[in-house]
This record gives structure tokens, sequence and C-alpha cells, in this order.
């Protein structure tokens, strides 16, 4: 057994609830890594669930579904892995907010030797996220026009990156004239400020009313029925994520004045098994190696301070990913 120090969640509620403890970790079962972990990624899906927006975590509970680290030892069964193999994973069984845990090896994937820690725990639910909209959830082609809501954000900048290296024509919606330039760098052709301008009008001026390919909207409640209008005839909104809280219900019936789709994709889905979690990962470490993809910045912050890595975060108070150092 190994005494670990973690961040456990006992109750749902504000950033004061993620409170560092002393927890035991067990040697590695059949088929398991123990991993040392370097790094440890914060998204937005952390801040829902300590919120209790989403009770998926059974409390007591440490949350985080993504991080690097070293392997340690292994279990019995395991193959492909020897100690001190650098590696990352995504685990929806959460667990990623502490020094040291045992990890299926199934969810283990090998960092190439050009991604650091910090990058690898900033990238992984991002950069596999990125992945799998543009090229399974749906797939976007030279000459495609698509609108990316928080194209400054996390997941935004890299679907801005991506796409427009891919050929399409990117215009990015962001929260404040300073993430202008932002967008613009993540290879926005457009962008548009929607706390000033109307972003559907825009969109139809921009495309001469002709509307857009697709919509990847993370924004969720604020902006669903826009988004909506802004689609062309046959347009697929693609709403992964819920900053502005959940959608409301709506008639299917809406779909219909222009033959519209609309997806709610998670992630862990699109890598349910090691083939697809390999295929995705290697897009996206192919993708980081040949720059299609960057990382704007990283904000490291200690195990201890993750309530004030969530707070910065939901707060909008950054331009990048915050990264936990155990």
């Amino acid at each position: 057994m190994i005494n670990s120090k973690a961040i456990v969640l006992r109750h749902f509620g504000g950033y004061d609830e993620l409170k560092p403890e002393v927890v035991l970790v067990s040697e590695p079962g059949h088929g398991e890594l123990l991993l040392r972990q370097t790094a440890i990624g914060v998204n937005f899906h952390d801040c829902y669930v300590r919120s209790g927006l989403y009770k998926t975590l059974e409390l007591p509970g440490i949350p985080g579904v993504e991080a690097c680290g070293v392997v340690e030892a292994l279990g019995e069964g395991v193959e492909g892995f020897v100690p001190g193999d650098r590696v990352a994973y995504v685990s929806s069984k959460y667990g990623a907010y502490a020094q040291y845990r045992c990890l299926s090896a199934a969810l283990a994937v090998k960092i190439p030797n050009s991604v650091t820690d910090s990058v690898a725990a900033a990238l992984m639910v991002k950069g596999l996220t990125a992945a799998v909209l543009l090229h399974d959830v749906c797939s976007i082609r030279p000459g495609d026009i698509i609108l990316v809501h928080a194209a400054a954000g996390g997941v935004g900048s890299l679907l801005c990156q991506w796409a427009s290296h891919i050929g399409a024509e990117v215009i990015g919606t962001v929260g404040s004239e300073a993430k202008l330039e932002v967008a613009k760098a993540n290879g926005c052709k457009h962008t548009i400020n929607y706390t000033s301008s109307d972003f559907v009008k825009e969109v139809k001026r921009i495309t001469s009313g002709a509307g857009v390919t697709a919509v990847y909207d993370s924004v969720g409640k604020d902006t669903f029925n826009r988004s909506l209008q802004s689609l062309a005839p046959m347009g697929h909104l693609v709403n992964f994520g819920q900053s502005s809280g959940p959608v409301d219900p709506f008639a299917p019936s809406l779909l219909a004045h222009g033959s519209f789709s609309v997806t709610r994709p998670i992630l862990f889905h699109y890598i349910s098994n090691p083939a697809r979690l390999l295929h995705n990962a290697n897009l996206l470490f192919d993708a980081l190696s040949r720059r299609i993809i960057r990382v704007q910045s990283i904000t490291e912050y200690s195990l201890d301070d993750a309530g004030r890595a969530h707070e910065d975060l939901e707060g909008r108070r950054m331009i990048g990913s915050p990264v936990l150092r155990p």
C-alpha cells in the first residue's frame, strides 16, 4: 500500500469542497498499472461534477478524468508497458486528482518524447474531443463553413486550428474583445464578439444568408436555439458542452425548418475500446507533432489548489488550460 495525497470530494458544492486528504493506494491488480502522476488536467466536466450538475461520481470520491504519469509497477497480465513508461489517459471512472493511482492498462497510451507531461495532461480530453468531433461526429471537409463557439477556449481553440488546416472556413465566437485576436490566431477567418454582436445576423451576413455546415457549441443553454438558426439546410449542430447551463427541452419539429440534425456526443463513447482510443490518440499526437494544433498556454497549480483552478476556469480568468501538479 502507498500513501497518496488526493483531492477527495465528500459533498457537491463550491470550490472549497475540493480538499486534500491522504488515501491508501493498493498494488496494481490484474490488468492494471500503478502510476505516479506528474500532471493532471482540469476541465469544465470536473466543475460540473464538483457542483453536482453531473452526479456521475459516487461520493466520497476523487474527481478528475485525465492525467499523465510514470508507470511504477505492473499488475498480472499487463503487456506492452514497462516501469518507467510515460503514459496518459482519460477515464470515466474518475480518480485523477491524486499523486498515485491504479489504472486499467486498456486506458493508457504512451506519450511521444516530443510531448511534455503538462501538454499531455492538458490535451487528452480536449485533444481527443477535437479529434472525435472533427473526424467521427461530423466529418469536416475542405470548403465547409463552420461556426465554433468559445473559439479562444480549450476545445474551441483546437477545433479552429484543426478545421482551418483541413480547409474549412471557420467563424469563431468569443466573449470579449481581447479574445478576438486569440481566435484569429487559432485560424478563424471571421471572429464575432457575441456579447456585443448578434452572432446569427453576423453568420448570415458572412455566408450571404446561407448559414453554416456545422456549429460546434460547448456553451449550451445561452446559444443553442440561435445556433440552430445559424445552420444551412441539412446543417449539423454539435452540442458538446453546457458552460452556460443545460439546454432546455425543445420540440423536434424545430429541426424540420432546415432538415437540421443535432447530436450530443460524449467522448467516452468514442474511445470505448483500446483500438478506438489508440486511433484517436494517434490522430492527436500526429497533429501535435506536425504543429497542426498547439497549446496556447498552460496555467499550473499545485494539487492542493484544485479549488482555485476550478474558480479561475469557471470565471473565464484564463486563456489556455489549467493543470494540477501533484
